[in-house]
């Protein structure tokens, strides 16, 4: 029986998402004692104090001490991978992919209080390898580097590796569908609470920071903590505190997400995309409809979509397919304010000037420099403006395989270990025409209304567990404090997708700050503005106040 339908049984189903029913005293993680089971698996995941490497290098010019806690693997049960991954060689199948690197400051060594800079590394939902940010001798710019500028405050910095995507197992299955990228983070937060006294900084303080994929896991990790649909899957892979029986005893809440660009919602990133971009034409005027009747069909299912999310805007009013435009719109409007006003040589080109960014001229966007204000947004032409910098992606732009002779997209994060991939939306299943690839009505006979009826389909859940959206406002335990960035210029995802995930949290009563922006004249990418997110972490720890210094493993 599958965990929805398992849920359905149970009655636990709030609003249409399936809720993490977590007992009280388990989310606060006071949860009953261990089995022996998870008390010899948590032993086997100790942190050693003692096992670092040291290493110099220099923050704005100034040499810093750090210590390098070397490829811990967070999990007592890895899955043991292939030795060759994508034609390349890894030197770690054991834990290469269930790992992290643990780098602090000579000068918070000794401190249990500090922050834990947690990044995540899977661009575009791929699986993450180890990989070290800080090495010997290395020099950062504390203005321009998120690992320089971490080091510099003090705090921890954790580069996390994790299954996804594209990874194989030494038994040739595929160990990285969904929601193994969830699971493992939550399993890298669950060491390190467990390892909370035993550890510099504190696990009470953990700020997540992630971009494009990563950004997406960071949202998925920050919106559902402590959720006990994931227990199992923890089980599986040995995370520290899940008992015999798969209950949880440990908390895998974080404090804090700075997310970049995030490709979330997958499950109606498709739809989010087509309405986006044929709403006002923008794939036909720039010659990029290279299949319109599929484009349509799919832009077809957002606007009920959006309004079964029940979300307003910040007046209040409901947020529709009839007022979503304009909610980009202003939020344009106040991205380029925000940075007319930031500097005084902050300047946005006028109409028919270049945009020395793109080399594109200007003729969307009606600017007061002088004022630092915005006096018209022609939105067909911005919309045209986005896509002529970058094409657009084909339709479906997220599921794709099978779909139109495509093979790219997400796909391959879902279905079972031993496919390569399955459909995860309507619309892909019901049109896959690769006959043989076991996925689509072609080969199951089932419509994807019918498949999802079937006892002990994945597809559904995979989709869920992955998706934010999904978690916030219920009785998850969703980070307080959330910092989300999505370049004005950037057509990797709907503009739309950003804007429900801030609308979402600005509902969620236990969500105490966010701070959303359409980045002025950014692309797809993540950390340009290190400062501004530095100042804002430090500002929402000041806010929570000091943090008691832990006297146990985080029970």
């Amino acid at each position: 029986m599958s965990l929805m339908k398992q849920a359905l049984v149970a009655g636990v189903v709030i609003c249409g998402m399936l809720s993490p029913a977590i007992p009280a005293a388990a989310s606060a993680g006071h949860g009953p004692p261990g089995s022996p089971k998870s008390d010899a698996e948590d032993g086997a995941l100790a942190f050693d104090p003692a096992a670092y490497t040291e290493l110099t290098v220099t923050v704005d010019g100034q040499p810093m001490a750090v210590r390098w806690y070397r490829e811990i693997c967070y999990v007592a049960d890895p899955i043991l991978m292939a030795k060759t991954q994508n034609g390349r060689e890894i030197a770690n199948p054991e834990c290469g992919y269930q790992s992290m690197n643990v780098f602090v400051p000579e000068s918070s060594a000794e401190n249990p209080r500090t922050a834990i800079y947690f990044a995540v590394n899977n661009s575009g939902w791929m699986a993450s390898y180890i990989r070290a940010s800080v090495t010997d001798g290395a020099a950062y710019d504390s203005t321009a580097s998120n690992v320089g500028a971490a080091l510099k405050a003090g705090y921890v910095f954790v580069d996390v590796a994790s299954r996804s995507r594209g990874i194989v197992a030494a038994d040739g299955t595929y160990p990285g569908k969904s929601p193994a990228a969830v699971v493992d983070a939550k399993a890298a937060v669950r060491y390190l609470r467990l390892n909370d006294s035993a550890m510099p900084g504190s696990a009470e303080r953990i700020v997540v920071n992630g971009t494009s994929g990563g950004g997406a896991l960071t949202a998925a990790l920050a919106a559902s903590g402590n959720s006990r649909d994931y227990d199992t899957y923890l089980a599986d892979v040995g995370a520290a505190g899940i008992s015999s029986k798969r209950r949880s005893t440990i908390r895998d809440d974080v404090f804090a997400a700075n997310a970049y660009c995030p490709i979330t919602d997958l499950g109606n990133a498709d739809i989010a995309y087509e309405w986006l971009f044929t709403t006002l034409g923008t794939r036909a005027t720039t010659r990029q409809d290279p299949a319109p009747a599929t484009s349509a069909a799919i832009a077809a299912d957002y606007p009920a979509y959006l309004k079964s999310l029940g979300l307003r805007d910040a007046a209040g009013r409901k947020l529709t397919a009839d007022t979503m435009l304009k909610m980009i719109r202003d939020e344009v409007a106040r991205s380029a304010e925000t940075f007319m006003k930031a500097a005084p040589t902050n300047v946005v080109p006028d109409l028919g000037e270049t945009v020395p960014s793109v080399g594109l001229v200007n003729d969307w966007i009606d600017v007061d420099n002088d004022r630092d204000k915005v006096v018209s947004i022609d939105m067909t032409k911005y919309l045209a403006f986005v896509v002529k910098q970058r094409a657009l992606k084909p339709a479906p732009a997220f599921d794709q395989v099978g779909v139109n002779g495509l093979t790219g997209g997400e796909t391959n994060l879902f279905g079972t270990d031993e496919q390569v991939y399955s459909n995860f939306t309507a619309y892909a299943w019901n049109n896959n025409s690769i006959a043989g690839d076991g996925t689509g009505v072609d080969d199951t006979g089932l419509t994807w209304a019918r498949f999802l009826r079937q006892r002990g389909t994945v597809v559904d859940e995979q989709v869920d567990l992955i998706d934010p959206m999904h978690y916030i406002g219920t009785n998850a335990d969703t980070a307080p404090y959330w910092y989300v960035r999505h370049g004005t210029r950037d057509r990797d995802t709907a503009f739309t997708v950003s804007i429900n995930l801030d609308s979402a949290l600005e509902s969620d009563r236990s969500v105490k700050e966010v701070d959303y922006q359409l980045a002025w004249d950014k692309p797809h990418a993540g950390n340009y503005d290190v400062p501004e997110a530095m100042a804002w972490i430090a500002g929402a720890l000041r806010e929570a106040g000091p943090v008691k210094a832990p006297t146990t493993h985080g029970h």
